[in-house]
């Protein structure tokens, strides 16, 4: 064991150390050092200390990073694996559902797209091995036979929409395959459907045009009921759900909604009041569903909830049909409990041609029309196509679904600190490189940004990365670095941490204009025995 004092490791150029010592040689590999830019007036100080009989500590101090001194590559591994160089190689990009001309021709000048609908999952597996990203939109099942089938070559699943219940996400996130959606360009789109679907139940238009149509003229049997005063629960009050909430406001109904992630400010910002679960329900005359489809919400309508609602509620979903236990809409509906039902979306896509629910009287059916007019159709296309090119050159994508969330505004300012922070960790490998295994790692930085305006999440995930990756055989990327560090080295999981501190009056008002300063980074292991 060495002796407790500190010794610098190596003397980059032009660099001032700040070690009492200045003797020890470079390290014979010290390419992953190259990035560790400087002047004279930032100095960077590496340190090795031995302090302990059975740990040592690396120790890496005041290293900057600035998008100025970003350095680029053929390969980009900001996505994890070793992604696409468009001038290099063209990737394959399998679309299993239509898109729209325009995001295809997006798609085309980026790879080499195939376009083959109406896979069965067999097909899909065959196809999948060969491709690097894939395009889906709620028809396609996306299960982990099919992540295991693409053997590692797969990097994106594209959702041509909002809902993700078609993927699976544990899969992807295991096999570090990154999933986005397009979340914003079918908002109307959706929101109107709705509207229109809440309109023409109230006033029966489907039953009495059919009732036309087979030649009767029967004017009292479609009497409907009024929207002006009545109260509307949005169930779900994100981007529809409160598009939605806006549009009835607009028809005179008394709008509430319940969301257990809602603002209650951001509600009451369009008249809006926020209530609970069995509030809502209890007091709506018509129920609009916006919920995503998870667990928690998979048939939360059923035989209880019904019983809860005011008899001859009215309830449309343009979400998703698992949220509805089926039958016992059937049931309720027969009872009176429910008056009417007006549904865009099914358990089952197509639903059963004898499906007792379609075939009722008293439900108005479309077949998942929410997204279906021509503008939302092709923003879907511009908005996925966008997401899936940008995953494949390694750009940070704004909607990512299975990878940390961080706001559109604020990926500018991270992504040069993605770099770093992954080869700050490879270098804490190399440098410790005879440890049994490392216990912890702690990054330590200043920021001019609050504390809590800052997602760190990101910059943990790279640093395991960094950390895990030279030791796995495995790809680890910002989508399954958490996993693998857990799979692998749990205690490094949970000992992966960073400590923000707000930028001090010295930083902000020096000559140096630097967003973020990565100050420390310290990894802590214990020796092999010997």
């Amino acid at each position: 064991m060495a002796s407790s004092t500190t010794k610098p490791i190596f003397t980059p150029p032009s660099t001032t150390l700040t070690s009492s010592s200045s003797s020890s040689q470079p390290p014979t590999r010290s390419s992953l050092l190259s990035f560790l830019r400087n002047t004279a007036s930032t100095p960077i100080s590496l340190k090795l200390s031995h302090s302990h009989p059975s740990f040592r500590s690396l120790s890496i101090k005041k290293a900057t990073k600035t998008i100025e001194s970003a350095e680029t590559s053929p390969v980009s591994k900001v996505g994890g694996k070793d992604t696409i160089n468009s001038q290099e190689t063209k990737p394959t990009i399998l679309v299993s559902e239509k898109l729209g001309e325009a995001g295809l021709e997006l798609l085309r000048n980026f790879g080499d797209v195939d376009c083959s609908y109406d896979l069965s999952q067999e097909d899909l597996c065959k196809k999948i091995a060969s491709c690097d990203a894939l395009i889906v939109r709620s028809g396609t099942k996306v299960t982990r036979q099919v992540f295991e089938a693409a053997k590692g070559k797969l990097k994106v699943v594209g959702r041509a929409g909002v809902g993700i219940d078609n993927v699976d996400l544990q899969a992807a996130t295991e096999f570090g395959c990154l999933v986005v959606n397009a979340p914003t360009a079918n908002t109307v789109a959706a929101a109107e459907h709705g509207i229109a679907l809440l309109a023409s139940m109230a006033r029966n238009v489907a039953q009495a045009d059919a009732s036309m149509k087979a030649g009767q003229w029967q004017r009292n049997k479609y009497v409907g009921v009024s929207l002006v005063g009545k109260t509307l629960a949005v169930m779900g009050f994100g981007k529809v759900g409160s598009e939605v909430a806006r549009r009835a406001k607009g028809l005179g109904m008394e709008v509430i909604t319940h969301d257990p992630y809602a603002p209650a400010d951001r509600a009451r910002a369009i008249g809006v009041e926020v209530v609970s679960f069995d509030q809502a329900i209890s007091t709506a005359d018509f129920i609009s569903l916006h919920m995503p489809l998870t667990p928690a919400t998979k048939k939360v309508f059923n035989d209880d909830s019904f019983a809860k609602v005011k008899r001859g509620v009215r309830i449309i979903n343009v979400a998703r049909g698992g949220v509805i236990d089926e039958d016992a809409l059937v049931r309720a509906l027969d009872s009176g409990k429910v008056a009417q039902a007006a549904l865009d979306v099914f358990t089952e896509e197509p639903p059963p041609k004898d499906s007792k629910l379609v075939q009722h009287e008293r439900v108005t059916v479309t077949p998942h029309l929410g997204a279906s007019t021509k503008e939302a159709q092709e923003g879907v296309a511009i908005e996925i196509a966008e997401a899936v090119v940008g995953a494949l050159k390694g750009e940070l994508a704004a909607t990512a679904v299975n990878a940390p969330m961080v706001p559109a505004e604020v990926l500018s300012e991270l992504a040069p600190y993605v770099v770093l922070v992954e080869r700050l960790g490879r270098l804490a490998v190399q440098l410790v490189a005879g440890g049994s295994g490392i216990k912890s790692a702690k990054v330590v930085y200043k920021s001019a940004r609050d504390p809590d305006d800052l997602d760190t999440r990101l910059l943990r995930a790279m640093i395991t990365k960094g950390i895990i990756e030279p030791i796995s055989d495995s790809f680890i990327n910002l989508v399954n670095a958490d996993f693998t560090a857990k799979k692998k080295a749990s205690a490094l999981a949970r000992n992966v941490w960073l400590l923000t501190h707000p930028l001090s009056s010295q930083f902000s008002q020096s000559r140096y204009n630097y967003p973020m300063w990565i100050l420390n980074l310290e990894v802590l292991f214990q020796e092999e025995e010997t």
